[in-house]
């Protein structure tokens, strides 16, 4: 027992040597680790250093420079200055010797310049320089000049506004480059009027001022305007009217905004189309009802003249079949028998003309409902955007109004066209009465004898 105690005790003794002899290599080897990291860290310090003390010596050179620009600068801006003085007085006794050596051109000199001005203002729209281009480049020369015109500049004023007085009252056929809305340019020949329009075969045209270019018009005014310019265009001699703007195209343009027949019929939209679908069914209905009671009476009129032969194609051959059918009856059984007869045709002779009367009511009652949804829509436009626009509501307005008058001008053509038609329907039917009156007459004649 004894040795067994004294064996572990050795053995403990030897690991406790062992675990000290392990710690202290690893206490050696973190002390080697730290005096070889020291070393390092010192190198790298001094070359930081040395860096920052190189860039300290750029960084003072570049002050250098800097503080020796400005002061270069501010010499710079003393002597400029000091210039800029000198010349301030320099100019101002030039202008004075200028001004002494001018005299009275000076007056010269600003109603030239006024003179130039107008000129321009007025040459530059004019359709003259359509003919004759190029005339107000030396105008806007004159009128920006800094100096005393020259003798050649004078004349150049007095020869433009010369050939603007002449050019005012002649009559002048020039060919030019016309640029269409498309873009494209064609050449033509046009007729200028003065100062006032200028016209071609096509109708009349228009002279850009702003690009220099002869353009026709976005629409042509009215026919009988536009056909009088036409007419001018290719009268070769002689005495031929047309139509001139004095304005110098201000009028033209309110003519070409002019709304056409057309414009107004489409600005009663779906309204207006449905009262134009009335206006031509009563009208078609109209005709094939005068076609056919005109052929109706023209076959009467032929029965007429041979009362002894009944024929079945018109109305009066077939109520005297049924006369002849019935010669042995009594006058009362007759007659029911002829008025039978008489009823029969009514519906083929009046057939449309009840219809036609409807439409010709119907169409003014639909102009007024175009008229009521117009206005309401008028005033939710107003309600949406206010009345600070009178455009915005013109729309609806013309809805209004061009469906009323298209429902008047549906009804009226219908209302006569009915009278006629129905006149000739009663004629008809008229003509058949009498004949069954002359019949019973001469049945009941027969039999009083």
């Amino acid at each position: 027992m004894k040795k067994v105690i004294n064996f572990v005790l050795l053995a403990a003794t030897m690991s406790a040597g062992f675990v000290a002899s392990t710690q202290a290599n690893q206490l050696d080897d973190l002390l080697k680790k730290v005096k070889a990291d020291r070393v390092s860290e010192a190198t790298i310090d001094k070359k930081r250093e040395a860096e920052f003390l190189s860039a300290k010596a750029d960084k003072a050179a570049l002050l250098a420079k800097a503080k020796k620009e400005l002061a270069d600068q501010n010499a710079r801006n003393d002597r400029l200055t000091s210039e800029y003085a000198a010349n301030e007085i320099k100019l101002a006794q030039k202008e004075l010797e200028l001004d002494n050596a001018t005299g009275t051109l000076g007056e010269m000199f600003g109603v030239s310049r006024a003179a130039a001005a107008d000129a321009f203002g007025q040459i530059s729209t004019s359709i003259v320089s359509a003919e004759f281009p190029g005339r107000g480049e030396a105008l806007n020369r004159i009128a920006n000049a800094k100096e005393i015109p020259a003798i050649s500049d004078l004349e150049e004023l007095w020869f433009a506004l010369q050939t603007e007085m002449t050019e005012s009252g002649k009559v002048s056929k020039f060919s030019v480059d016309v640029t269409n809305l498309d873009g494209t340019k064609t050449t033509e020949t046009i007729t200028r009027i003065g100062t006032f329009n200028l016209v071609s075969e096509n109708g009349y045209l228009t002279y850009n001022d702003e690009v220099g270019q002869v353009q026709p018009l976005p629409k042509q005014p009215a026919g009988f305007i536009t056909e009088t310019a036409s007419d001018f265009f290719e009268t070769t001699g002689g005495y031929t009217g047309v139509y001139l703007d004095p304005s110098r195209g201000g009028i033209l343009s309110l003519e070409t905004r002019k709304k056409t027949v057309e414009e107004f019929f489409h600005e009663g939209k779906e309204v207006g189309y449905a009262i134009t679908v009335l206006l031509v069914l009563g009208l078609l209905i109209a005709l094939e009802r005068l076609i056919v009671l005109g052929g109706m009476s023209s076959k009467i009129k032929a029965q007429e003249k041979n009362l002894d032969k009944p024929n079945e194609n018109n109305p009066l051959g077939r109520l005297l079949k049924v006369f002849y059918d019935n010669q042995s009856a009594d006058a009362e059984t007759l007659e029911l028998k002829l008025d039978e007869a008489i009823l029969r045709e009514t519906p083929q002779v009046d057939r449309g003309v009840g219809l036609i009367k409807m439409f010709a009511a119907i169409a003014p009652l639909m102009g007024l409902l175009g008229t009521v949804i117009g206005m309401i829509m008028t005033f939710q436009t107003i309600t949406l955007f206010g009345t600070g626009d009178p455009k915005i509501m013109a729309g609806n307005i013309s809805l209004a109004l061009v469906t009323t008058a298209l429902g008047l001008i549906c009804a009226l053509p219908l209302i006569l066209v009915h009278s006629i038609v129905a006149g000739k329907s009663k004629s008809v039917l008229q003509k058949l009465d009498e004949q069954s009156a002359g019949l019973i007459a001469a049945i009941a004649e027969k039999g009083s004898k």
